[in-house]
């Protein structure tokens, strides 16, 4: 958060509701995510910085600075939508997933 811009964020961890590969909660944030990175980066063009760390089990995604107008105002948008659904499913699973603001 940069004031109250949302500048980015990082998920890390699994969320352990079931097993690899039929966890729904797993499913739900990944699929929210990739497609927040798809509209910021492949649908506006942006080149936000995105790190991943399998070994962690982690993405990061950094928007890029002095964004201004109509450009940052949908960022904010999608990134704050992405915040509130992921605080939804913390809500429905509250032992397999923790919102923070940093």
């Amino acid at each position: 958060m940069d004031g109250s811009r949302v500048t980015g964020f990082t998920i890390k961890g699994h969320s352990e509701f079931a097993d690899a590969g039929e966890d729904l909660v797993c499913a739900a944030i990944t699929s929210a995510v990739r497609l927040t990175e798809c509209a910021v980066n492949d649908v506006l063009g942006l080149g936000a910085t995105v790190k991943v760390d399998e070994q962690r089990a982690s993405i990061s995604l950094k928007l890029p600075r002095n964004l201004e107008g109509e450009t940052d105002s949908v960022c904010q948008t999608l990134l704050t939508s992405l915040m509130v659904y992921l605080v939804q499913l913390q809500e429905e699973y509250p032992e397999n997933i923790i919102v923070m603001e940093v």
